[in-house]
């Protein structure tokens, strides 16, 4: 009985041991995170960061919860201050956008230099290829891990006066542009005059007439009901940048994860971005072509430009697009343009 009695109590001691490292692990992981996106659902980008929380908590059978803040509810609306607040750890994780992130992450402006993709198979060229590689090295230097890349989509351009077919015919129209000096650079070159304001703030500047126009991938538009909320009742396809997204994780929240929840989340966030690009470009590829039918079914004018008018916005924002080549990196860019090239 005594020899018993000393098994069980040095087996509740090495239990006791044991469970200590257990616990501590258990004690990093946070009560939930919190995901940051820019607009809700039923927006491609919105479903996407819902989609990567329900695949995170389902992958690591509960461990990892999240919590979707659109809007960039957890920077007062400020997208341009979303990276920096990753970075800070303000917010866990967040589905970003290239442009919001460019102002902290020059290299990202690469996917807004004017008319540099002309295709989706463009966007993929660099997003999956050695452009991509590089822009996660540097976000990896930065105090977070990015995971996948997904997709905003081509920004196209609306406006309440009249159809766009050449650079005249944006001078002078008041035209809402998102926090990027190389978004103002572009459409002042165009002659246009390019307002910076939050998406927020856009909404009632466009339905009051302060503002003239836009620039959005057209999913947002029939969510967005811009034509009757904000008078946009002429769009044109005109492609002159794309918007990719990424999936990103702040670098102590990840360290904190056992390998095998950096594992899951990283699965749910490759699965929920391949979802995303799919919806993102859903009725855009011929010969689908339900999404622009529905925008014309609004009573929308909707204007594609021909490879001969998109030129003649392309000569105008020559100029920009060489300085921010130099801003960017020379190298940086004229491998974008060869990947392209080899697409």
């Amino acid at each position: 009985m005594k020899k018993l009695y000393a098994l069980l109590i040095v087996l509740g001691v090495m239990a006791f041991i044991f469970s200590v490292p257990l616990s501590a692990a258990a004690a990093d992981y946070k009560a939930e995170y919190k995901l940051s996106t820019v607009v809700a659902k039923p927006m491609p980008w919105g479903i996407a960061g819902e989609r990567w929380a329900e695949l995170a908590r389902e992958k690591t059978g509960g461990r990892i919860n999240i919590k979707v803040y659109p809007g960039t509810s957890l920077v007062g609306g400020d997208q341009t201050k979303e990276y920096t607040a990753i970075r800070q750890g303000a917010i866990d994780m967040a589905i970003g956008s290239t442009i919001n992130w460019s102002p902290q992450v020059k290299e990202l402006n690469i996917f807004s230099m004017p008319f540099l993709m002309p295709d989706y198979k463009a966007i993929d060229a660099l997003t999956r290829g050695e452009v991509g590689k590089e822009l996660w090295k540097i976000l990896e230097s930065k105090d977070t891990v990015p995971l996948a890349w997904g997709e905003n989509g081509f920004r196209e351009l609306s406006n309440s006066k009249k159809a766009i077919r050449k650079p005249a015919d944006l001078k002078g129209l008041k035209i809402r542009v998102v926090g990027s000096p190389l978004f103002l650079d572009t459409f002042s070159a165009l002659g246009a005059n390019p307002t910076q304001m939050s998406w927020a703030d856009a909404v009632p500047a466009l339905s009051s007439g302060a503002v003239d126009g836009q620039e959005n991938p057209l999913t947002i538009f029939p969510v967005a009901k811009l034509h009757a909320e904000a008078n946009q009742q002429n769009m044109t396809r005109w492609g002159y940048v794309a918007d990719p997204l990424i999936f990103v994780v702040n670098k102590e929240v990840w360290k904190s994860w056992k390998p095998e929840d950096q594992k899951a989340v990283r699965e749910a966030a490759v699965q929920a971005a391949k979802e995303n690009i799919a919806a993102a470009r859903k009725g855009l590829i011929p010969p689908d072509d339900t999404m622009i039918k529905e925008v014309q079914g609004m009573g929308v004018n909707v204007v594609r430009l021909t490879d001969a008018e998109k030129a003649a916005f392309k000569k105008a924002t020559k100029e920009v697009y060489d300085k921010w080549a130099k801003q960017i990196g020379p190298e940086l860019v004229k491998k974008a343009e060869q990947s392209i090239a080899k697409r």
